[in-house]
């Protein structure tokens, strides 16, 4: 037997042990020292010995560690400049982001702009209307520019926050075509943005600077000399943050939408930066390719699309209503970054910068103008089916293409890696019968690496959230990486590193380089299948992280076989490495861009310390999946592990101490404590009409997880003695919420104060109660009030909700069994009446509905009370309290 099929043959000890050669031979400690035999168990593709190399082999521990971070460092500073503003002026006739400036500080400078209030029905307006009459008068004639100022009422029902019914009244929408002087235009491409703000906010980003961009964009398209083919409709609504009602009245009503066959949606989760893409459709992928083609500043992400219609993102935008109730489709665009300051009193527009307004205008321009002046809108009908993979590359361009053919391009990928395993896999049984065996024993050492590394996060996170310190790194996100980021990597090390010393004891460097890099392709070929068979057009991105690595093995393949890990083969395995590890990067910038403020709203039921864990856990697998195989390369690990663990530890005690406040009132970059302050009475009314019950208070909520603990040192009189408590028999707890969000927040607290007594009390009762032929009781109901009203049903034993003069007449329950219907009007609204049936199958002592009613005042003289007043300038600098006044009044029938 010659020698190699003598060592293919022969089963080595995991940790020590006598070499079983034969029946006569000697100890292993009698014997004489064996050089490093190789064995081709990989097919050939690396040595695996019974003993490590010499002891000067091998990487450098502290060489590797440091070239890596050092390697990482660079991708995230060439990610982060990509994300610069870097736009140069045009020239006179295009965008001019100075004007649109003009534009938003005009609109800012007239406050928070509520539904209803004269500074959003009278004032913001009259300033649209103006500066549309000027663009009207300078405007090219071969244009022809059209106003209208629509003021819908209608009512609708929706899939948000669990689910609700919304109506409206005399709401205010102006509109503006801008279409071709002769003979118009059958087809129209819709623009649309929002003027109003949430209470107590200038709402510069969101919207009043899509406005600005909008105005400006009218503008220069109307003093064109170019003619349009198609018109051009830009829609200023006046009730966005009233969750879509604007946008559902214009699209259901006005006489222009039948022309309309796609829109651009202009929105904000932030304050300034890049404005991305994050849905488009559904299908009609010619719309993707409109963008492609036209866009100067390209910023988008299919990831983004399927991460925000997951749901898990609790927000929505004008992009439902048009896609839902007009079946038209379109692009939603919004402004991610600083999203710690989204509507708050810090969205200024002073934290705008002029070149993001530049590059959101040069966009939009482009955009538009490529969809007016071609007939791409008149044929769309030919293209409307399939979705597209498209994604930007560091901002320079956007790759696009068919999910179809991505989907080809996905298969082909998974069929290379089979090939090039099965390269391995497919040898004579003695060739490759140590490498099946290590590589799947490695499989699952990777599998343990990864799950151990998230469950050791967790349970850091959750007694970070026990001990009160949740959101350390919400205002120092370092302290995140440096805390859950290490403890990540330092498990994944650690348990490779144990393998390595224990169960891998005899075998080569070089070998074992090869199995893990087999492994990580395997399981990110894995990811791919899972992806394409799911439909995701994000399988992309796991086909990048299987393609370039794939493709980079084998171009090193011959020089690593030959000398081992050597300089050469690091700098080309990195440079391989580059196009996924960057992409990488520049997602994980985005979704941390993202993600960080919303966990400082999300909420008093969700630990943000654990999602952030878990996220971060997540990016560092991904991020090590093809390094594992340098823990297998280098000489040691020791050196490496001990400084994760000294930072982790040191990171650990810091934040058990509070040493990392998690808000800021730092001008130059707040990050602050969300609280709503609602000074109320309520009223309970028993079966008879006679008041039970009355109390009046400020009911106070955190919309974060801390709740008031970082509060109560500033305000003693709030702390858990004065914790809410649920009114079982009320429904949503007997609370006037203002949006259905109940199941989010559970912790609140409600401080006595005195009666609450507006100049315009609310009215509410009840006009019939009839019988039908079919056994319900039909009940109708007139209200008047303020701008905003909330009205709550909840049916007793034996009762149901069979229909509503509300929506399309089915009611729709929300989170909880209850039913929420969100009220506005405009300036001025008739009362408004409606009526609901109630299916009784068994009468009950108790009746067989409770109803409440619940008025925010939002502005006026009727939002303040000195009470209010008084406990918000209690509040430190670092928290914003949005406060109002509020009635609530409950009645049984």
């Amino acid at each position: 037997m010659d020698r190699v099929s003598e060592s293919a043959a022969v089963r080595r000890h995991r940790v020590g042990g006598e070499r079983r050669d034969g029946a006569g031979a000697p100890p292993l400690a009698e014997r004489e020292p064996l050089a490093p035999v190789p064995v081709a168990g990989a097919a050939g593709e690396g040595a695996r010995t019974r003993k490590r190399g010499a002891a000067g082999s091998g990487l450098s521990e502290a060489r590797a560690a440091l070239g890596l971070a050092l390697y990482l460092l660079a991708l995230r500073a060439l990610v982060q400049l990509s994300l610069q503003q870097l736009v140069l002026r045009g020239a006179a006739s295009a965008f001019d982001a100075r004007r649109a400036r003009d534009y938003l500080e005009h609109i800012t400078s007239i406050g928070p702009r509520t539904t209803g209030s004269p500074e959003n029905e009278i004032l913001t307006v009259r300033y649209l209307l103006e500066q549309i009459k000027l663009i009207e008068i300078q405007s090219n004639s071969l244009h022809r520019v059209l106003v209208d100022v629509q003021r819908p009422t209608g009512s609708f029902s929706i899939n948000f926050l669990g689910g609700f019914t919304s109506y409206y009244d005399n709401i205010t929408n102006v509109v503006v075509k801008l279409e071709p002087a002769a003979g118009g235009a059958q087809h129209a491409v819709l623009a649309n943005c929002h003027f109003d703000s949430v209470p107590n906010s200038p709402g510069a980003s969101d919207d009043a600077v899509s406005c600005a961009v909008m105005l400006e964009v009218l503008r220069v398209l109307s003093t064109s000399s170019e003619a349009l083919q198609q018109a051009v409709i830009f829609l200023f609504n006046g009730a966005e943050e009233n969750v879509l009602q604007a946008s559902h009245g214009f699209i259901t009503q006005h006489p222009w939408t039948t022309s309309i066959r796609a829109f651009i949606n202009l929105e904000a989760a932030g304050v300034g930066g890049k404005e991305l893409v994050f849905q488009t459709g559904p299908e009609n992928p010619w719309l993707v390719q409109a963008y492609v083609s036209a866009a100067k500043h390209p910023f988008a992400s299919v990831v983004a699309q399927e991460v925000f219609q997951s749901g898990i993102i609790p927000s929505d935008t004008d992009f439902r209503i048009y896609r839902d109730f007009g079946n038209i489709p379109g692009i939603d665009l919004a402004f991610i970054e600083n999203g710690y300051i989204y509507h708050t009193k810090y969205d200024t527009s002073d934290r705008i910068l002029t070149d993001s307004i530049q590059r959101a205008g040069d966009n939009i321009l482009s955009v538009l103008k490529y969809l007016a002046t071609s007939d791409i809108l008149a044929s769309s009908s030919k293209y409307q089916h399939g979705n597209m993979v498209f994604f930007d590359v560091l901002g320079l361009f956007v790759i696009a293409y068919p999910s179809r053919v991505g989907s080809i391009i996905n298969c082909m990928v998974v069929m290379a890696v089979i090939l090039y395993l099965g390269n391995k896999l497919l040898q004579p049984k003695h060739k490759t019968a140590n490498y099946i065996k290590d590589f799947f024993c490695g499989l699952g050492i990777t599998l343990i690496g990864w799950f151990m590394s998230l469950v050791t996060v967790l349970i850091i996170a959750v007694f970070i959230s026990l001990i009160g310190q949740s959101l350390s790194w919400y205002n120092h996100f370092y302290v995140s990486v440096c805390l859950y980021g290490t403890a990540a990597v330092a498990k994944i090390i650690f348990i490779h590193s144990l393998a390595k010393r224990f169960y891998y004891v005899n075998a080569s460097d070089q070998y074992l380089g090869e199995v893990f890099f087999d492994i990580s392709l395997f399981v990110h070929c894995g990811f791919l299948i899972a992806l394409t068979y799911q439909g995701l057009c994000s399988a992309f991105i796991s086909a990048i992280w299987v393609a370039f690595p794939l493709l980079t093995k084998l171009c090193v393949h011959k020089d690593f076989k030959q000398h081992g890990a050597q300089g050469k083969f690091v700098a080309i395995y990195l440079l391989g490495m580059f196009i996924p590890y960057t992409y990488a990067l520049y997602l994980i910038w985005a979704v941390f861009e993202m993600f960080t403020p919303i966990l400082g709203r999300s909420g008093s039921e969700i630990p943000p310390d654990v999602v952030l864990a878990s996220i971060l856990a997540g990016c560092t697998m991904v991020l090590s999946s093809y390094f594992i195989n340098f823990i297998y390369l280098v000489k040691g690990t020791k050196k490496t592990l001990i400084t994760l663990t000294v930072v982790c530890t040191v990171t650990f005690l810091l934040v058990c101490c509070g040493t990392f406040f998690p808000y800021s009132s730092n001008l130059a970059s707040p990050k602050p404590k969300r609280v709503f302050l609602q000074h109320m009475t309520r009223t309970f009314h028993g079966l008879d009409g006679d008041i039970v019950k009355q109390d009046s208070g400020i009911w106070i909520n955190g919309f974060d997880y801390t709740g008031m603990s970082h509060i109560t040192p500033h305000i003693p009189e709030i702390n858990d003695t004065i914790r809410a408590h649920c009114e079982e028999n009320a429904p949503l707890c007997g609370f006037p919420w203002y949006l259905p969000v109940h199941f989010l927040i559970r912790k609140n607290w409600y401080l006595p104060a005195p009666e609450v007594s507006p100049r315009d009390p609310p009215q509410f009762r009840i006009l019939s109660r009839e019988k039908t032929s079919w056994d319900s009781v039909k009940l109708t109901f007139e209200a008047t009030g303020p701008s905003h009203m909330s009205f709550y049903i909840r049916t007793h034993k034996g009762s149901t909700l069979s229909q509503w003069s509300l929506g399309n007449g089915t009611p729709v329950t929300s989170k909880g069994g209850d039913y929420f219907v969100f009220y506005s009007h405009g300036l001025q609204a008739p009362a408004w009446r409606f009526w609901i049936e109630v299916q009784v199958l068994e009468e009950q002592p108790e009746g067989m509905v409770t109803v409440a009613i619940a008025a925010h005042y939002f502005s006026g003289v009727n939002k303040r009370s000195s009470q209010v007043d008084a406990l918000k300038e209690k509040f430190p600098d670092w928290t914003f309290p949005s406060a109002w006044v509020c009635t609530y009044n409950l009645f049984v029938f």
